[in-house]
């Protein structure tokens, strides 16, 4: 059944509105020490050929040993994702010709996945909750590197990621605009790396996407789709959609045919080009591998592993919501990376929730932000922050001079409380002293206050000149007590 089309994403082509359909294909390097059937390394950046065995290099006579890591993997991904988990599954060969696919077939999971149809909630935006199926989730191995730009006439083959350990997870076509793609990759990285099942670091291509697009008039049926392959950005991922959904909708309009094909994405010129036809489809001559078993557990084995998952970000979005009473779109923000959750956490620990949060979303992300820097780089820890929220909560500076203190922790280090002592930065909560400055601008300025005396809001000159004379450290809400007392104010 066809989901009701949202008009706001729709693209308006030139005969009319069309609706973009995608499916994606994501391809996470599972975390292990070792690859899917070989003890080898899987670290990344040896020399090339350095993290190689027999088995990977497809040497006469080596059979196949399963990785009992990354099935573990597997189904821990499955269980972050909702879905099913395949008590048996079975590895079959995929066979085709490739320069650094030494074996002349991968060894990949086709009719009976290890994990079946889940799901993932996306939020698109703060008011904009989308939920993408997910088909399957197999595990297979990764082709080793083709290394071109070496030598004029030849190429040379790196196979150190040759036999790496993949998840392929696949999504049904529920995404219908290059912003839920953004967005529904970027919730899926959060997870894995939640999980601990992939870092997604997509520049070292521990996480990539095929992203299979197409287009339709709004309720007919899907058309054809094309397929571009190797995405590994998330900036880019959104360009390429946008470009091929454009091209697509142009060649319809003038009267043409999509072609079924594979394509690239080419980040320099912003478009797609064609890398291969698929009109023949490839007869990948599937079958199941015979140097392997099926896979197989039972479910005692799920649950040991069901026990031990961390909490989700779903799961800690909601908590951060009830406990400490965040907006959802703050509570979004701070569970979108588990070291700025556990970060937060640190701060929030006896304080006031959103006094926390706010301090680290606006000032301290905004700041690492500005420097290029991360929580794992910040040089403000939890425990520094959380003592600048403790000396406002306290009284004993206002939220001016925390800022002034947070700069001065940020550059330079120490005890936020050892320095506001040190440098004399207690707001000033002595009445005397605030009455004495407050005398002083009035009899300054008793023209200003005639007419804050008709016009309430000029109050706020006062408390600003207030603050000036007493170097910022006045107690703002005392200074503002004072002046309506002696203004004859309400």
């Amino acid at each position: 059944m066809n989901a009701p089309v949202n008009p706001k994403k729709l693209i308006k082509g030139a005969t009319g509105d069309w609706e973009i359909v995608i499916g994606m294909e994501i391809h996470a390097q599972v975390t292990s020490q070792a690859k899917l059937f070989s003890g080898a390394s899987t670290a990344f950046g040896g020399d090339p050929n350095s993290h190689v065995s027999l088995v990977d290099a497809a040497m006469p006579g080596m059979l196949p040993v399963i990785n009992e890591e990354c099935v573990r993997q597997a189904i821990r991904t499955g269980l972050g994702l909702k879905a099913q988990i395949n008590h048996r599954s079975v590895f079959d060969r995929k066979n085709y010709f490739y320069p650094d696919l030494p074996q002349g077939y991968q060894i990949s999971q086709f009719k009976s996945p290890i994990v079946g149809e889940g799901e993932v909630i996306v939020d698109v935006s703060d008011t904009e909750t989308i939920t993408v199926g997910i088909e399957r989730l197999h595990l297979e191995q990764d082709a080793g590197k083709s290394i071109h730009d070496l030598h004029p006439t030849m190429s040379f083959v790196d196979l150190n990621r040759s036999g790496v350990a993949l998840m392929e997870i696949v999504s049904r076509p529920d995404l219908r605009s290059s912003e839920e793609a953004k967005a529904y990759v970027t919730k899926l990285r959060t997870i894995l790396r939640y999980l601990g099942t992939c870092d997604g670091d997509m520049e070292k291509g521990n996480l990539r996407a095929d992203v299979n697009v197409s287009v339709r008039r709004p309720g007919e049926p899907l058309g054809t789709r094309c397929e571009i392959k190797n995405v590994n950005s998330i900036r880019f991922i959104g360009q390429a959609i946008e470009y091929e959904a454009r091209r697509q909708i142009g060649i319809i309009e003038d009267g043409g045919s999509i072609d079924q094909e594979t394509r690239l994405f080419d980040p320099g010129k912003g478009e797609t080009r064609s890398m291969r036809s698929k009109e023949e489809a490839h007869d990948y001559r599937y079958f199941p591998d015979p140097d392997l078993l099926p896979l197989e557990f039972d479910q005692a084995y799920v649950d040991v592993l069901a026990k031990d998952l961390p909490e989700l970000p779903d799961a800690k979005k909601a908590r951060f919501v009830s406990t400490y009473g965040l907006s959802t779109y703050d509570a979004g923000v701070l569970v979108a990376e588990r070291s700025s959750a556990d970060f937060f956490e640190e701060v929030a620990k006896g304080r006031d929730g959103k006094a926390a949060a706010n301090w680290v979303i606006n000032e301290l992300f905004g700041r690492l932000n500005k420097e290029g820097k991360d929580i794992a780089t910040s040089p403000v820890s939890a425990a520094q922050l959380g003592a600048i929220v403790d000396l406002i909560g306290e009284g004993v500076i206002s939220g001016k001079i925390a800022k002034d203190l947070f700069e001065i922790v940020f550059n330079e280090g120490g005890d936020p409380r050892q320095i506001v002592e040190a440098r004399g930065m207690k707001q000033v909560t002595d009445t005397g002293a605030i009455e004495k400055a407050i005398d002083e601008i009035i009899a300054a300025n008793p023209d200003k206050v005639e007419q804050a005396k008709a016009k309430p809001t000029l109050l706020g000159w006062f408390v600003g000149q207030v603050m000036k004379s007493t170097g910022g450290k006045a107690n703002p809400q005392a200074v503002n007590d004072l002046l309506k007392s002696k203004l004859g104010i309400e």
